[in-house]
């Protein structure tokens, strides 16, 4: 076993040049979600130049499926190694997904690699392109289209400011807001207007009041994104925007319900109409998978990665992911990762960060801790069963 490890790790060494290469050209085309032309050619190009079979335009227009062992029996494990590689508008790789499509092919090609030289046949392997993280939710698209049927265990990492094998990613549903009034001079017949901007305003107050009861995990956070057209007119017509946050998916039916008030409320106070929409799709807490965050730890450190040991970093709060809605269908890992910055995501300072050559240590290292857990997996079939197990757990408490 340990020379399967030292299989899947000597060779991403050995493709590190070319590893950095595939990074830097998709920080160099950022392209926004289900948009990825280039990012979904060059990655699938790179896999199958290097044995993969890879079905591109997977399900969705810029997701991709390199496989590898799928011929084998179904009763060996399925291990799935997701990438991402959207950017965000106006300032890039900001959230550094293009380093996650690093650390998942050089985890995917690892694992290959180390299957091809086993002596007898271990199990099944998916590099899956996952477009659309940011604000569209494109995981769960992939999950109702039977992406994830059959796999046993998946796993990703995301760059960051800090290195954490089992971060805290919350649940979260955007809506929108709209509030119609009836247009009216503003200064002659004010009193022939009904204020969609007033009830928007009224809204936004609204929610804000509503923090005081709001337990102190909870977020709600918005913009007004139309406010009307000109002083001298009284708004007919608004719009708000919201995300709402909780750790878990029972809490979130909850702040909607109370969320959904204080709309209503702004609504009856100015005579306006309203309609909110939630969208189709909403982020699910992130189930990180107990039994595989301390073995991809465990794998990490043997390889020199650093884990943050301050409690309010391990308990932080965070942000969002659609990997959170994958692993409430599959066991999973979505460790962050350090790349030598202090700078948060989705800031310009981050998007250097992810394309600055300084990221590549980190990222490479993470890489093999990925495909050492992946070997782990494939080779101790008890450890599937706890990691199973752990799971069904984890959806339970969630009910």
């Amino acid at each position: 076993m340990a020379d399967l490890k030292k299989i899947a790790c000597d060779y991403i060494d050995e493709l590190t040049v070319d590893l950095g290469s595939l990074s830097d050209d998709i920080w160099n085309h950022p392209e926004l979600g289900y948009k990825e032309y280039h990012a979904h050619d060059v990655i699938s190009n790179f896999l199958e130049e290097r044995g993969f079979q890879v079905e591109r335009k997977y399900k969705l227009e810029t997701s991709f499926c390199a496989r590898f062992g799928h011929n084998l029996s179904d009763d060996l494990p399925h291990v799935a190694v997701l990438c991402e590689y959207d950017a965000l508008p106006g300032i890039g790789h900001a959230c550094g997904h293009n380093l996650i499509a690093e650390v998942g092919v050089a985890t995917g090609l690892a694992i290959k690699q180390a299957l091809q030289r086993a002596d007898k046949p271990l199990g099944k392997l998916t590099v899956l392109g996952t477009p659309a993280e940011e604000g569209l939710c494109g995981k769960d698209d992939l999950i109702k289209g039977g992406a994830f049927e059959g796999v046993d265990a998946a796993m990703m990492a995301h760059p960051s400011q800090f290195t954490l094998s089992k971060p805290n990613y919350v649940s979260m549903t955007p809506v929108t807001i709209t509030y119609r009034g009836q247009a009216a001079h503003a200064s002659s017949y004010p009193w022939e207007g009904l204020n969609a901007l007033d009830a928007a305003v009224l809204c936004y107050n609204n929610i804000s009041c509503l923090r005081q009861q709001m337990k102190p995990t909870w977020r709600v956070h918005g913009v007004i994104s139309k406010g009307g057209l000109q002083p001298n007119i009284i708004p007919e017509e608004t719009e708000l925007q919201y995300y709402l946050r909780t750790p878990t998916e029972p809490e979130l039916k909850v702040l909607i319900s109370k969320v959904n008030n204080c709309i209503k409320a702004a609504a009856l106070a100015t005579g306006c109409e309203t309609d909110f929409k939630y969208s189709d799709k909403h982020y699910f807490s992130l189930l990180s998978n107990a039994t595989m965050a301390a073995t991809f730890e465990e794998n990490a450190k043997s390889v020199g990665v650093a884990f943050e040991q301050k409690d309010e970093l391990i308990r932080k709060f965070g942000g969002s992911t659609d990997m959170g809605n994958v692993s409430h269908v599959v066991p999973s890992i979505h460790p962050k990762f350090y790349i030598g910055t202090k700078a948060s995501n989705h800031s310009k300072p981050f998007t250097k960060a992810a394309g600055d050559p300084m990221a590549q240590p980190y990222t490479l290292a993470i890489a093999k801790g990925l495909a050492m857990t992946a070997l782990d997996i494939f080779t101790k079939p008890d450890l599937l069963s706890t990691i199973k197990a752990d799971y069904h757990k984890d959806v339970g408490e969630q009910a």
